[in-house]
């Protein structure tokens, strides 16, 4: 099992990102995927998920308004589109993947990318 994201970096404030993660080795479909974050100092929290077909998502509130989760099944791909970002945003962004929405915490996780939100 791999998950492996990209497209984190350095953005100005009100600036915009999208994540990508890519998974592999279980059957993505199956799965419900999330994104979490963990800033300096802070714990994990969750941002974002998706049932496994793209149908339901919950987005938490802090984020509300600003940042969209989707899903490509064909591509075995999660995104995070990250939009008026501010330094608060600032963090390691994880994607996790969990066989029902029942578990408390993913399965598998990938290493994380991180994103800086700074002028």
């Amino acid at each position: 099992v791999q998950l492996v994201e990209s497209g984190g970096g350095l953005v100005q404030p009100g600036g915009s990102l999208r994540l990508s993660c890519a998974a592999s080795g279980f059957t993505f479909s199956s799965y419900v995927m999330s994104w979490y974050r963990q800033a300096p100092g802070k714990e994990r929290e969750s941002v974002a998920t998706i049932t496994g077909a793209g149908i339901s998502t919950n987005i938490a509130d802090t984020v509300k308004g600003r940042f969209t989760i989707s899903r490509d099944n064909a591509k075995n791909t999660v995104y995070l589109q990250m939009n008026s970002l501010a330094p608060e945003d600032t963090a390691v962004y994880y994607c996790g993947a969990k066989r029902f929405s029942s578990y408390f915490t993913p399965q598998y996780w990938g290493q994380g990318t991180q994103v800086t939100v700074s002028s």
